[in-house]
């Protein structure tokens, strides 16, 4: 059975916030509010964990295409090719914010993502989700989490979530009602920004 965890966005209680990152670093998977809906994620670097995601989601974990939760902008390069000023710059005005970008990975990805040529990096504008990615030391990988009713996609109802979710969970966070929209989709990879998906996040092609 999981944990349900009471966290306030404007202050995040630091004792809460090393629980999570505990089960996070032990593998397990935490249901976390960011800007947009609530996400399911683990530690980049637990196999067993992300295996454990994959089976969720009814997917293999090589064909999986999550979302790295990042803090800012400083770790960028630990798994992204070198991108041009443009790019950046477009990243520097949007994050943190609603938005997912698909950039170029890097040969120093995590063995489970090697053979990924591409990742959707994310930034949410939410200070629990930035707090529990700065203090675990690494990114944290995401999906959201969809609801199985054919008119909402997403619940928002922490409480509810953690009826549904919580014998396949570890932890779920209370931060809050999330949205019910999801981020902005744009690959970065090309030539020209690409728009994927247009989500909460405002996007006009340059």
């Amino acid at each position: 059975m999981a944990e349900f965890i009471k966290l306030y966005e404007d202050n995040p209680d630091p004792r809460k916030i090393s629980r999570v990152v505990t089960i996070l670093r032990q593998g397990g998977l935490v249901i976390y509010p960011t800007d947009t809906v609530y996400g399911l994620g683990c530690d980049i670097t637990n196999t067993r964990a992300l295996e454990r995601i994959a089976r969720i989601k009814g997917i293999k974990l090589a064909k999986a295409n999550w979302s790295f939760v990042c803090a800012d902008l400083s770790n960028l390069s630990d798994y992204i090719r070198q991108i041009d000023t443009p790019t950046f710059k477009i990243l520097k005005r949007t994050l943190p914010g609603p938005y997912t970008f698909i950039l170029p990975g890097n040969n120093s990805l995590p063995k489970d993502f090697k053979k990924k040529k591409t990742v959707g990096i994310r930034v949410p504008d939410n200070l629990i989700a930035q707090t529990l990615v700065r203090e675990l030391g690494n990114p944290i990988v995401s999906t959201s989490i969809h609801d199985e009713d054919d008119i909402i996609e997403y619940t928002t109802d922490p409480e509810l979530i953690y009826e549904k979710w919580d014998n396949l969970v570890d932890v779920v966070i209370d931060g809050g009602y999330g949205g019910n929209i999801a981020s902005t989709v744009v690959d970065l990879t090309t030539s020209v920004p690409n728009l994927i998906r247009l989500g909460k996040g405002s996007w006009e092609t340059p």
